[in-house]
């Protein structure tokens, strides 16, 4: 997701090649059934609901919120086209209608105040300090007056075992974006961003490391 010298973004293994395999991979290193229903719990999503994701990816956090409650309208957007193709594959096998938006990274292409909810999994990671800060406060844009922001993500290890074991994804996807991470800062950025009600609500060990439930509201 994070421009950089070689490349446009960092696919979601760090290389293009191994998007394929980006679904094998969560089954094998994390609980996916639970980290991922967690992340839906907090989403909660409610009839009538605007809900975006931002980063997608393979679209099965979209399946699972979807399954939940119908009634809500998803909208996903990501910055790879491979991504959103396995995406759009699995939605139709699955009979499901939800837009999914590309861009080129800036500016999220949705008016103010569009969204009731945002919710991103397994993406900030990805970001440099300066993206982080710049899609925060986009989706802070494009939230409603009191809507909520949820991030599931990589943050600071919860054991020194949890510490090692997050080497792995700093050496797929790079210590210069995973750093922030490690150190816990994602509410930091958050708050900098202008959101309030901010915290780490809880997490999930895995194979790899610590994976956060990060929630915070636009208030106004």
């Amino acid at each position: 997701m994070v421009n950089k010298k070689d490349k446009e973004f960092i696919p979601a293994l760090g290389y293009d090649w191994l998007t394929k395999f980006y679904d094998l991979a969560i089954r094998v290193t994390m609980p996916e059934k639970k980290f991922r229903n967690n992340l839906i719990d907090f989403l909660n999503p409610q009839d009538g609901e605007q809900i975006l994701e931002f980063g997608f990816g393979t679209g099965q956090n979209l399946i699972i919120a979807n399954n939940r409650n119908r009634n809500t309208y998803y909208s996903g957007l990501d910055i790879d086209p491979k991504v959103k193709y396995i995406a759009e594959k699995k939605f139709a096998e699955n009979d499901i209608a939800i837009k999914l938006d590309l861009y080129a990274g800036g500016l999220f292409p949705y008016p103010n105040n569009t969204y009731d909810k945002v919710f991103s999994s397994l993406v900030f990671h990805q970001l440099d300090k300066n993206t982080k800060i710049s899609c925060l406060n986009e989706i802070k844009r494009v939230l409603k007056p009191d809507g909520d922001l949820i991030i599931g993500d990589w943050g600071k290890p919860k054991s020194k075992l949890m510490r090692l074991l997050f080497y792995s994804v700093q050496i797929l996807d790079g210590f210069a974006t995973t750093t922030d991470n490690v150190k816990g800062l994602i509410p930091d950025y958050m708050v900098e961003a202008g959101f309030e009600d901010v915290e780490e609500s809880s997490y999930t060990n895995t194979k790899i490391g610590s994976y956060c439930y990060y929630t915070a509201k636009k208030i106004g």
